[in-house]
């Protein structure tokens, strides 16, 4: 029998590594991204953490078709009362569910076909198998689903699979932080971006975190 007092220190011990590994990584990040010294000083105003990967991909794609073009409060809204609608929420679920009841919960019939196709896929392809891919080929499967763009795989890619080095040249929120951090009197290009992106690889992901947060 295992004895409960050697369990619980055990668990302590794994957690204490864990959270010095973590910090460790963080000082890494922090310091790597420190070397642009505009990023430097947006650094100096935000709290950044660890990227902790998720493991319910379904209910990730699903929540982030519901939050395109809606404000965060907006889009949490809506999201709760979609869920809502499901005892359990699971591919088969969604696809049982009459589009006119979806449709109450706030969510766009665009939408509501969007995440119905994510569905179907789900029940064909085990999403699991998207955490050992390379990143450009997760975009490229995510993509044959209709309703899923490159925005939205690039996300999936942030924060579900908790991939650090992805950048976001279509996300609007990121071209604004840029233009204001780096004074460009327009809307960057993407070479313009691209140019000041580099530099902060392998860590671009936590730079793009950075960089919403600045707004």
């Amino acid at each position: 029998m295992v004895v409960p007092e050697l369990v619980a220190k055990t668990r302590r011990i794994f957690i204490q590594i864990s959270i010095s590994c973590r910090i460790v990584l963080m000082k890494h990040v922090v310091t790597h991204l420190r070397k642009d010294p505009v990023l430097a000083k947006a650094l100096d105003r935000v709290t950044l953490t660890k990227l902790v990967p998720h493991t319910d991909y379904f209910s990730d794609l699903c929540e982030t078709i519901i939050n395109q073009q809606l404000s965060e409060k907006a889009g949490a809204t809506i999201w709760k009362r979609f869920i809502a609608l499901f005892p359990k929420f699971s591919p088969d679920k969604v696809l049982a569910m009459a589009d006119k009841k979806i449709r109450a919960s706030g969510i766009s019939w665009s939408k509501i076909s969007y995440i119905k196709n994510i569905a179907r896929y789900s029940q064909s392809v085990d999403l699991r198998l998207l955490r050992n891919m390379e990143n450009e080929l997760v975009i490229s499967e995510l993509t044959k689903i209709k309703g899923i763009g490159q925005w939205t795989a690039e996300m999936f890619l942030m924060f579900s699979l908790g991939r650090e080095d992805i950048f976001s040249y279509g996300d609007l929120g990121l071209k604004r932080a840029i233009q204001k951090l780096y004074a460009f009197k327009k809307e960057p290009t993407q070479k313009q971006m691209e140019k000041i992106v580099v530099k902060w690889s392998p860590y671009r992901t936590y730079a793009c975190r950075i960089l919403w947060m600045s707004l």
